[in-house]
């Protein structure tokens, strides 16, 4: 036997010592727990296929054609014929800057007003369960029938709103909401603040409370105000929280529709008209569902736009 060659113990030594091989039960385990999430995934991929992918992409290829209902007339492709009528058409530019108009007004106030609420409701006080339910109630309101109670509410005659203002001023302030092209979109962001507001307070308050105790009891070992609180612990804490909620309110905002549909269909000469108002009218009013089609795809594109600006110009914090 040669001096290098291992003696029997070192072998079994080698042996015993030696790291046996992975056993496959983890990759297993991993690769079960895909595999059921792929299953219940399927449902919702299936419905989102059905009524959300393909109606769009059908969109895409009628905008493409000279389709309109009950036309005898044979469809035909015309290029970007619809696309060029579209943007040539005052109207839409009208209801596209009442979109913007309304989004850049309603998100802000919205968020800053649910953010109020959810601070107010997030207290431990007794009965504080009541309120949390009264600020959320409009919410479970279906839209039109909100909107029915706000005309009611915001008629010249007998309405409430112009009840108490005529009250307060002895008569002199009253206005005509939703006749007047001036208070006519402002009367629906009030409305529609108040429908949604509640919506995004639960959701902010879902993000106070999962912002740590210690946070706030080291802030005021350290003599820290109850603004400077807010500023430094409250708002880093609901970062992710608030951007959430802004880009949700921020597509909302845009599909704007029932409460004007309810309240004043576009009205009084375009002052709330709407791009969802716009594609329901040129689609199936006018019958030109080729057309509408192309509204609904440029105002895909333009929501699709404005929302990945805002995700790259407001990043979440990764916790």
């Amino acid at each position: 036997m040669s001096p290098s060659e291992p003696t029997g113990t070192t072998r079994a030594t080698q042996t015993s010592t030696a790291v046996p091989p992975p056993e496959p039960t983890a990759a297993r385990g991993r690769w079960r727990m895909r595999l059921a999430g792929l299953l219940f995934s399927v449902p919702a991929l299936v419905l989102l296929l059905l009524f959300l992918v393909t109606p769009f992409l059908l969109a895409i290829g009628l905008s493409f054609t000279n389709l309109r209902l009950a036309s005898p007339l044979p469809v035909r492709f015309v290029g970007i014929e619809n696309y060029v009528a579209t943007f040539t058409r005052p109207s839409f530019w009208q209801a596209l800057g009442n979109n913007v108009v309304f989004t850049a007004i309603v998100v802000p106030v919205q968020t800053a007003f649910a953010l109020w609420l959810a601070i107010l409701v997030n207290r431990k006080l007794r009965g504080i369960l009541v309120f949390r339910a009264i600020y959320f109630s409009p919410v479970v309101v279906v839209m039109a029938v909100a909107a029915t109670v706000w005309l009611l509410l915001y008629s010249p005659d007998r309405g409430l709103i112009n009840g108490f203002l005529r009250f307060i001023s002895f008569g002199a302030l009253e206005s005509r909401w939703l006749q007047s092209t001036t208070m006519a979109l402002p009367a629906i962001m009030i409305m529609s603040i108040w429908q949604g507001v509640g919506f995004q307070m639960i959701i902010i308050l879902a993000g106070l409370q999962d912002i740590p105790e210690e946070l706030y009891e080291a802030a005021q070992v350290d003599g820290a105000s109850r603004r400077q609180q807010f500023l430094y612990v409250t708002l880093p804490g609901l970062r992710n929280t608030l951007i959430f909620v802004a880009t949700v309110t921020m597509i909302l905002a845009f599909r704007l529709f029932d409460q004007v549909w309810v309240m004043t269909q576009g009205g009084p000469l375009g002052a709330t008209r709407t791009m969802m108002i716009e594609m329901v009218e040129i689609g199936f009013a006018r019958q030109m569902i080729a057309r509408g089609s192309a509204v609904a795809v440029i105002f895909f594109l333009i929501v699709l736009g404005v929302t990945i600006v805002q995700r790259l110009l407001i990043r979440e914090e990764v916790q």
